[in-house]
């Protein structure tokens, strides 16, 4: 069974920074891609980032510029740093990985990690 854990989130002041991080454990043959949405409150889920296998990244508007997504393969994990936060940016923010599962490619999804950005 595929699990994606992730950690990271909190509470951070306007103009500070986090880092999120997201591991993938199971039997698989490969991760595809793997990105952060989130949702806050009334709003759907948006994609935040995306990386692909090859490491071709993938930003929303909201978040280009002060944001990096990166993986380390290795370890199963992909991270997500984002500066400069805002009120905005307040949300739940969850993992997807597309996980080649045999000849099929799956979507797997985390529990979601709560960011708050006070103001």
């Amino acid at each position: 069974q595929v699990q994606l854990v992730e950690s990271g989130g909190g509470l951070v002041q306007a103009g500070g920074s986090l880092r999120l991080s997201c591991a993938a454990s199971g039997s698989f043959l490969k991760i595809n891609s793997m990105g952060w949405y989130r949702q806050a409150p009334g709003k759907q889920r948006e994609l935040v980032a995306a990386i692909s296998s090859g490491g071709i990244t993938n930003y929303a508007d909201s978040v280009k510029g002060r944001s990096t997504i990166s993986r380390d393969n290795a370890r199963k994990t992909v991270y997500l740093s984002m500066d400069s936060l805002k009120p905005e940016d307040t949300a739940v923010y969850f993992c997807h990985a597309a996980i080649l599962m045999t000849t099929l490619e799956y979507d797997f999804w985390g529990q979601g990690t709560q960011v708050t950005v006070s103001s």
